[in-house]
């Protein structure tokens, strides 16, 4: 059985024996998959869907193709977890699909236990990529608490500067910096300087570095 619970599994091929064949292969793995025929049916659901999701693409679809699919998830939804399917021995496609994060790559017809096995570390990485999508959330949360100027301390602070060095560049005072200080760890939760960094790293947040010696802030 693979541990499916709590994910969404998609199966997007326009082989209706294969969508079936497939079905039931993860139905009697306990799963139980939604079908598309094509990209743009499966375009269409997903703004109905939430939470972590995992799905099978074929590469010969009609239309849109699957490495298209692919990069328009990676552009809207970068947290599905994805595993090829094709008939043909595409390797140029396998590359690019690799290169674009999918899980793995599988030749048609595949082995029922080659494919459990791509599946369930296409679910582990499912489940990764919602945990962090939750944690960004939550982090971006906390930062939206705070004011214009503990943004702006925050960036001195993730470039481990100390509260002197900090009040001389900002124009404040050591003790206003440190008030600074203490209120940004309450609101984004975090209790060390270390914590601060990895949650600013989450949101793409850079530190600003001293300016050069000689100069005035």
């Amino acid at each position: 059985m693979i541990a499916a619970e709590g994910v969404s599994l998609f199966i997007v091929d326009d082989d209706p024996s294969v969508r079936t064949s497939l079905t039931r292969l993860l139905r009697a793995e306990g799963a139980e998959p939604q079908c598309f025929a094509t990209a743009e049916e499966f375009l269409d659901h997903l703004p109905h869907v939430a939470g972590p999701c995992c799905a099978l693409l074929d590469i010969g679809l009609p239309g849109r193709s699957g490495l298209d699919l692919h990069a328009r998830l990676q552009a809207i939804r970068p947290e599905i977890a994805v595993v090829f399917l094709t008939g043909h021995g595409d390797v140029p496609g396998a590359v690019t699909s690799m290169k674009r994060g999918a899980v793995d790559f599988l030749l048609k017809p595949v082995e029922a236990v080659t494919l459990l096995a791509a599946l369930t570390r296409a679910i582990e990485r499912a489940r990764a990529s919602a945990d962090d999508k939750a944690v960004k959330r939550d982090i971006a949360l906390s930062y939206g608490e705070l004011t214009p100027r503990e943004r702006e301390v925050l960036t001195h602070v993730i470039a481990g500067k100390r509260n002197k060095v900090i009040a001389a560049e900002i124009g404040t005072t050591e003790k206003t910096v440190k008030v600074h200080r203490g209120r940004i760890m309450e609101k984004m939760k975090v209790r060390s300087v270390a914590d601060l960094v990895r949650a600013a790293d989450k949101l793409g947040i850079k530190p600003t570095p001293s300016p050069p010696r000689g100069k005035a802030p």
